[in-house]
């Protein structure tokens, strides 16, 4: 076998790989939430790719990667709600993929989410409504 040949024959072997992303950064994360100085809040986190979840801050979670950003509403009694977003991201190593892994690893990590990011730490600040008081 010629070099060439090697060389079109590995090339054809890595396009038929899992995408890349999907073997090194796995198809889920852990994502924290915080809400500074306000412990206790529950926050609604939801999008497309991973429903709808709750938590009581400060919480750690695993959620599955997406394309779609998650929408994040957090309440709590004498506080204003905070609202935010967990923006998602491609990886930088997606560019890597369509070299190696070709359209074939590039269409397993876009359906599986792999190719996507999380900001890991997140926080979302709430603000005290004045004059209003808790039920001890």
């Amino acid at each position: 076998m010629g070099k060439l040949s090697q060389l079109a024959y590995a090339l054809l072997c890595a396009a038929h790989l899992p995408g890349c992303a999907t073997i090194t950064k796995g198809t889920t994360q852990a994502v924290a939430i915080d809400t500074p100085g306000a412990a206790g809040a529950t926050c609604t986190l939801a999008s497309p790719g991973i429903g709808s979840k709750s938590i009581v801050t400060p919480a750690s979670l695993v959620l599955d990667k997406s394309q779609q950003n998650i929408t994040v509403t957090c309440r709590k009694k004498c506080y204003q709600d905070a609202v935010g977003i967990i923006p998602s991201y491609t990886e930088t190593m997606t560019a890597g993929n369509v070299l190696v892994g070709g359209v074939v690893g590039l269409g397993v990590d876009a359906a599986t989410g792999a190719m996507n990011k999380y900001v890991d730490n997140n926080q979302f600040t709430m603000i005290p409504i004045q004059g209003c008081k808790t039920e001890t």
